[in-house]
């Protein structure tokens, strides 16, 4: 398990791309105009367009974990409530609601 990034609401990318990167985070990823991740070394920012927010309009954030299916069942287990799993060009996700009622997106890399 490793904390992945913060996701952040983006309705421009590239504007709010400019505001990141002008603090000196650097980018290391890009998917055209629908997401983008900026980083400092240590924490990397996920700048995500409506069609890539997991939970609309929400800063969350996400967790990369070895095995989607077994996490999300031990979150369960603790008093998570999990969504639906959702494949994308890059990962499998679920976002899980802790006990607090906050969203957090676990997710798996796609090799």
């Amino acid at each position: 398990m490793r904390i992945g990034h913060i996701i952040v609401p983006a309705n421009d990318v590239q504007t709010q791309l400019a505001f990141y990167t002008s603090l000196g985070l650097t980018t290391v990823f890009r998917d055209g105009d629908r997401y983008a991740a900026v980083t400092d070394g240590a924490v990397t920012i996920g700048l995500a367009d409506a069609t890539q927010q997991p939970v609309a309009g929400r800063t969350m954030l996400s967790i990369g974990v070895a095995d989607l299916e077994a996490t999300v069942v031990a979150l369960v287990a603790v008093g998570g409530k999990a969504g639906e799993t959702v494949t994308g060009p890059h990962e499998r996700r679920t976002v899980v609601t802790d006990p607090g009622g906050n969203p957090l997106v676990v997710y798996e890399r796609l090799a």
